[in-house]
């Protein structure tokens, strides 16, 4: 007799977990992707200080930069970000001096939900890489 009385129990219950269940997929999905996205936004900063330090490997200062810069992260699907190199352009560092490349990116470009739900919609990923400018004097 009980048995009967639970038909469409379990519809029930789903309906109640179901969103909080596809909440939680969603957000690790978004938190995953933006983790990832920061990882390739640090390694295109390297890339790039790396390229603006060595003598005679930027022959075109800043946009050689931005260009490798560009490229790494075109190889990473990720299109449409910033990039800063100080001093402009890289070769006016003497040996030794610092020279840094920055860049950044807003979340809501990088997002693969329609609108990020979990996070800012104003938080920019970005990362800054300085190194030491190798010059031969």
């Amino acid at each position: 007799m009980c048995r009967k009385n639970r038909k469409g129990a379990a519809a029930v219950e789903f309906a109640l977990i179901a969103p909080v269940f596809f909440l939680l997929i969603f957000g690790m999905i978004e938190f995953g992707r933006m983790i990832m996205v920061q990882q390739i936004v640090t390694n295109a900063s390297r890339e790039g200080a790396r390229m603006a330090i060595l003598d005679g490997a930027t022959t075109s200062g800043h946009d050689g930069v931005n260009t490798r810069v560009t490229e790494y992260l075109q190889e990473a699907g990720i299109q449409g970000a910033s990039v800063t190199v100080n001093p402009d352009p890289p070769e006016s560092a003497g040996w030794g001096e610092p020279v840094t490349v920055t860049v950044g990116i807003p979340f809501s470009q990088v997002t693969w939900l329609p609108t990020p739900m979990f996070v800012g919609r104003d938080m920019q990923l970005s990362s800054s890489t300085t190194m030491r400018r190798e010059t031969v004097q």
